[in-house]
């Protein structure tokens, strides 16, 4: 080959590898939005959910991505995570999600995203004033002595617990531990806290359903009954634990995980939105703080969600950095 064919050859080549180092440059380095198509994050039907989610939404749309939301019950929400007919999920608790994500996960199709900061408990709550009246607590023996001082006015003399529309084996524990309680179930979530509210005016003693990160732990002083360590077997085999007759002699499970959980496509498909979604981590606090805007403030959940944007710029502004500035 003359010389001067060469130089034509290597011209050829060189500009064949420039245009794919930019190609392969623009693959891995791509500004967001990577597509057109909407980030799908889930709603579910409780404030801290459907607040953080709005946060997120708001993030991404900060980056240029279109957003959309798309409202279901927690046992729904598997199946549209799993076919990619939705992307994300942010609040996936332990106590009562951990079943069903760690069977999908099982599948491939759904990926952990990471655990937030924030631990999780849901169990009997009562304010702080309760202790001056009913000593002893947050044992929950002291419950068996004090459990008159929950009652509500009719002729029985035991106590009220009033329990979440949730179903849960409250009256198994209550004949378990021999606690002298009845359970009293509202129909919304929102009856709880109208309940607790009209009993912290009147320091009037009571007991109910709550959960953390929550709203009510910003806004109330308050502890939770401590009942036997759970384990899982106090739900199986009545010989285990304190009543070796029954099964649920013991709590709900302490200290469990919040997580983050997406749609395997969604690495693939908007890398740097998984970034931030990865980066993304709320601690106990930052999480009740949150719902508080909604449920005591009277705040909508995009009102919340604005406002947290505009105070927290600092934390938000540096999610998945890396990956979104290339």
């Amino acid at each position: 080959m003359n010389p001067l064919a060469a130089c034509r050859e290597f011209g050829k080549l060189f500009t064949l590898q420039m245009i794919l180092s930019f190609l392969f440059s623009a693959v891995v380095f791509a500004k967001p939005p990577e597509s057109s198509k909407p980030l799908r994050i889930i709603l579910n039907n409780w404030t801290s959910q459907i607040v953080l989610s709005k946060v997120l939404g708001q993030i991404y749309k900060t980056y240029g991505y279109k957003v959309a939301y798309v409202e279901l019950e927690t046992k729904n929400q598997w199946s549209h995570l799993h076919r990619g007919l939705e992307h994300i999920q942010v609040e996936v608790w332990e106590g009562t999600m951990a079943a069903d994500f760690e069977r999908v996960l099982k599948f491939g199709q759904i990926v952990d995203v990471g655990t937030h900061s924030a631990t999780t408990r849901e169990e009997w709550w009562y304010p702080e004033y309760v202790e001056k009246v009913c000593p002893g607590l947050p044992d929950w023996r002291a419950l068996r002595t004090c459990a008159s001082l929950f009652a509500d006015g009719d002729t029985s003399k035991l106590g009220r617990y009033l329990a979440g529309p949730w179903e849960k084996p409250e009256r198994a524990r209550i004949r378990a531990l021999d606690l002298g309680f009845r359970v009293d179930a509202v129909k919304h979530a929102d009856d709880l806290w109208v309940a607790l509210k009209k009993a912290n005016a009147n320091n009037k003693p009571i007991v109910l359903f709550n959960w953390s990160p929550n709203w009510v732990e910003d806004r109330y002083k308050g502890k939770f009954v401590e009942f036997p360590d759970h384990h899982a077997r106090c739900e199986t085999d009545p010989s285990w634990g304190v009543n070796r007759q029954r099964k649920h002699d013991c709590g709900n499970p302490k200290n469990g995980w919040l997580k983050k959980v997406a749609w395997i496509g969604l690495q693939n498909n908007w890398p740097c939105a998984a970034a931030i979604l990865r980066d993304l981590d709320f601690t106990n606090p930052m999480i009740s703080n949150l719902a508080a805007l909604v449920d005591a403030d009277g705040l909508t959940h995009d009102q919340a969600a604005d406002r947290w944007l505009s105070e927290n710029k600092p934390v938000w502004s540096r999610l998945g950095k890396t990956a979104c500035t290339g």
